[in-house]
């Protein structure tokens, strides 16, 4: 992708981040599911560090290396017309300068857009302290900014999804990040672990930019989280997960029965070829 096209698609994604019409995002993570998701109609791809990191064969959480996570996102920017967006976890790295480091492999590699978490991958403390994870954020945008492209920078706070503190605090505490992680530099937030309507909300109402929530089995239609004024939804692992979970039901249907129903409704072989085509 050259500089002007990516530039482009830079632009293009920050424009699909519309409160009330969200972008959704069925996390790919490698070139075949990229392009089942972008021939679906996703308007982006995004990936999934968790579904990267399991198909490479480790374990997510920070455990995968740069070099073998940003070789991922390069096949499948490659793979696809549309913007790709990378999960880089806390960014691969220890520092700010590392982050930079790996923003601009992201960009060499052809996306246009990052999730940066702050939850650190091992540790004392279940959450980065937001000035150190503020430190991180500039460090991408800056890394952006060198390179001429308008990087949608998604700042992920882990404080529900890791339950951090007492339930009655996590809402002021979300939005105390949120709001910093702006200031920093950010141009959306990402909240994962919020499932209910009333919470999404204040959220969408206390933060001053896009929101993006994590969704899955269960959770609340689109339909609903966009009246909500949601910008951004992701299914994350998820579909990863339930791929894998068709090999498990599919092996163990042929080895224990001997039967193969579950494998109705796959995808041909021709048309799987056609689409690396």
């Amino acid at each position: 992708m050259t500089t002007t096209h990516q530039q482009h698609a830079a632009q293009l994604l920050h424009s699909l981040h519309r409160p009330g019409t969200p972008l959704v995002l069925p996390n790919a993570w490698d070139v075949v599911s990229a392009r089942i998701v972008a021939d679906c109609g996703a308007a982006a791809v995004a990936t999934t560090s968790a579904g990267v990191a399991w198909s490479l064969g480790a374990r997510d959480g920070d455990e995968l290396d740069r070099e073998r996570a940003l070789a991922v996102v390069a096949r499948v920017a490659a793979a696809v017309t549309v913007p790709v967006t990378a999960d880089i976890e806390s960014g691969y790295a220890a520092d700010p300068a590392g982050v930079a480091r790996t923003v601009a492999g992201v960009l060499a590699a052809g996306a246009v857009g990052v999730n940066i978490e702050d939850a650190p991958a091992a540790g004392t403390s279940a959450l980065r302290p937001v000035d150190e994870q503020c430190a991180r954020i500039r460090a991408a945008r800056e890394a952006a900014d060198e390179a001429g492209v308008r990087l949608f920078v998604n700042a992920r706070t882990d404080v529900y999804l890791r339950a951090v503190g007492d339930p009655a605090d996590r809402l002021a505490e979300a939005l105390r990040r949120a709001a910093a992680y702006r200031a920093a530099g950010a141009d959306g937030i990402f909240v994962p672990g919020v499932v209910d309507a009333e919470t999404i909300g204040a959220l969408v109402a206390g933060i001053d930019g896009p929101v993006n929530v994590l969704t899955g089995p269960g959770g609340l239609p689109v339909a609903t989280l966009a009246a909500l004024g949601v910008a951004r939804i992701s299914l994350g692992s998820t579909l990863a997960a339930a791929a894998y979970g068709l090999v498990r039901r599919a092996a163990e249907e042929a080895l224990r029965s001997g039967s193969y129903d579950s494998l109705a409704g796959a995808i041909s072989y021709g048309e799987l070829n056609a689409l690396l085509a």
